[in-house]
C-alpha cells in the first residue's frame, strides 16, 4: 500500500481520487482514526463552501489581486539554520498539518470577496456535522429507507444523489457491547462493501463517508471499536439503494 496514503484524505473527501485510490483509502480509513477525522473536517468544509451564495465577482477584482501580488513584501532571508523535520516525517505529513489553516484561509478569502454571510469554522465539528446532515435530509432529491434493528429500535438512511452523500439516523437503537461499535458500509460496484465510517453515537445523525450516489446498498455491522477493513459480522440492517451513475 502507498506509504503516503494518509495524504489522500482531502482528495477522498472531495471525490478527487480514481477508483483504485478510492478503494485503497476506504480500506485504510476503517483503521485510521486520524484520517477519518480529516475526511470529516474536509467534507464539512466543502459543504459549507457549497452553502455560500454564488455571486458575480466585483469588476476589476482579478486585476487588483494580480497588481497587489507585486506589492507584497517577501519574507526576510533566514539567518539561522532551519529546524530539521522530525525523523520519519514525510513531505505529505508536513503538508497535512498545514491544510486546516490553508482551508480556513481560502474560506475567509472567498467570504471577503463575495460578501456572503460569515461562517466560523471553529464553531465545532458536531455543529458542522449536524449542518451537513440537515443538507442531506432536506435535499430535494432525498430518499429515505427505514429498517428495524434486532433487539429494538430502527435505523433510517437518507441519501441525496445530487450531494452524493447519505446520513444514518438511529431511533432507540441499543448501544453495542463494550469494545465494539457500529460501522457503516457502502456497497460499491466492483468493490463490494467499502467502509463509510463509524457510528459512534446512535442518538446523533452520522454522515457516511464516500460517494453514496454510486452505491447500490448500505449496511451497518457491529465491529471492534477501532473499526474493520471488511465486515466481520452479519449486518444488523441492510438498505437497498439504486446507483444514480
Amino acid at each position: 500500500m502507498n506509504s503516503d496514503i494518509h495524504g489522500l484524505s482531502g482528495a477522498f473527501a472531495l471525490d478527487a481520487v480514481d477508483d483504485v485510490e478510492r478503494a485503497q483509502f476506504a480500506r485504510h480509513l476503517a483503521a485510521c482514526a486520524e484520517c477519518r477525522a480529516e475526511v470529516q473536517s474536509f467534507t464539512e468544509t466543502a459543504a459549507h463552501l457549497a452553502e455560500i451564495e454564488s455571486q458575480e465577482p466585483p469588476a476589476g477584482l482579478r486585476a487588483r489581486v494580480l497588481a497587489d501580488i507585486g506589492t507584497v513584501r517577501p519574507f526576510p532571508p533566514e539567518t539561522t539554520a532551519p529546524v530539521p523535520a522530525p525523523a520519519g516525517a514525510s513531505v505529505v505529513s508536513l503538508r497535512r498539518r498545514a491544510l486546516p489553516a490553508l482551508v480556513a484561509a481560502v474560506v475567509a478569502l472567498i467570504l471577503a470577496a463575495g460578501g456572503a454571510a460569515v461562517w466560523h469554522p471553529w464553531t465545532g465539528n458536531q455543529t458542522n456535522q449536524t449542518n451537513l446532515a440537515d443538507q442531506i435530509i432536506n435535499a430535494p432529491d432525498a430518499i429515505k429507507i427505514t429498517e428495524p434493528v434486532p433487539g429494538g429500535g430502527k435505523l433510517t438512511i437518507v441519501r441525496s444523489a445530487s450531494l452524493k452523500r447519505a446520513v444514518m439516523i438511529g431511533d432507540h437503537v441499543p448501544e453495542p457491547q463494550a469494545g465494539t461499535t457500529y460501522q457503516l458500509w457502502l456497497q460499491q460496484p466492483g468493490q463490494g462493501m467499502v467502509s463509510a465510517g463509524l457510528m459512534t453515537d446512535s442518538t446523533e445523525p452520522t454522515v457516511l463517508a464516500g460517494d453514496a450516489a454510486t452505491a447500490t446498498a448500505a449496511a451497518i455491522t457491529v465491529e471492534p471499536e477501532t473499526g474493520s477493513a471488511h465486515p466481520t459480522s452479519d449486518p444488523i440492517a441492510v438498505f437497498p439503494l439504486r446507483s444514480t451513475t
